[in-house]
């Protein structure tokens, strides 16, 4: 038994902000809609906010969570320890495969995820996409809106274009900070993440894509022909249905994915050498 320490406040170096609203729990977990069969994974656990309830509706609950004292807390106590399996590390450096390999089925992942580590989190979902079910993720609600965001939003950019070519997002749910302690100083949002069964805009190199995106969205006020122009031009943006003077944030993702293609299959080679750092 892992002996129990004193349970230290939130640790802002880990952005930590503990859930205690019990209406929006309840409507978390009637999103998440648990089952006793399925592999459930929590992200950030903490004080057990999710893992209590949602503990109820299955045989086993893997729970990651960094921080010691809070693994410790949660491995002691009596309603959980039988049915909880806690990895004590850091989420970014987790193999999600090993453990879909081992619960022989995909993975349910959810969590309250801290706001400074969000972005490469997701990205780091993404690369194990093939073995996850679905995600319901507590984000900052500026987050989600750039995740959910359409071409011509504001809020539409590289993670919309990245987030959307894996999987079904939707903004689900409104947080206000009133229901974390500490309170942020941001309102949260879940979201739903559901992986594409049918890839209906592929990509044959996915690093294209990481580079196509990342260069127009760094220069979003220039209109493609400038902020495009060392990498396609004029005519074969116009062959793709691409038009010259829009904006990065008119572009959908079905056409980024179509000129990351062209990409690949014409230029990747030669540019991916001198631009290594663009990718994920």
């Amino acid at each position: 038994m892992c002996p129990i320490k004193y349970l230290s406040p939130a640790r802002k170096k880990w952005g930590q902000y503990f859930l205690q609203d019990n209406i929006i729990i309840n409507n978390i977990i009637c999103a998440i809609a648990p089952h006793f069969d399925q592999a459930l994974v929590e992200i950030g656990p903490g004080k057990g906010a999710l893992t209590h309830p949602i503990s109820q509706y299955v045989d086993e609950l893997t729970v990651i969570e960094i921080d010691k004292n809070l693994s410790c807390s949660l491995q002691n106590q009596d309603s959980l320890r039988k049915k909880l399996t806690i990895y004590c590390q850091d989420v970014l450096n987790f193999n999600f495969y090993e453990l879909a390999q081992k619960k022989g089925q995909l993975l349910r992942v959810f969590g309250n995820i801290a706001y400074n580590i969000s972005t490469p989190l997701l990205f780091q979902l993404f690369h194990f996409i093939t073995i996850i079910k679905d995600m319901h993720l507590m984000l900052q609600k500026e987050v989600v809106n750039r995740i959910v965001a359409g071409p011509g939003s504001k809020d539409y950019g590289r993670l919309s274009v990245m987030s959307q070519y894996y999987c079904q997002a939707d903004s689900i749910l409104e947080i206000s900070p009133h229901s974390f302690i500490p309170r942020p100083k941001v309102h949260s949002a879940l979201l739903r993440l559901v992986p594409h069964k049918i890839m209906s805009h592929g990509v044959q190199n996915l690093q294209s894509l990481s580079l196509i995106t990342k260069i127009a969205f760094s220069q979003r006020r220039k209109i493609l022909r400038n902020s495009l122009k060392d990498l396609v031009t004029m005519d074969i943006l116009h062959k793709l249905d691409i038009d010259s003077q829009w904006r990065a944030e008119n572009v959908s993702v079905a056409l980024y994915c179509r000129l990351a293609n062209w990409l690949t299959y014409n230029k990747f080679n030669e540019i991916g050498k001198n631009n290594s750092s663009f990718f994920i």
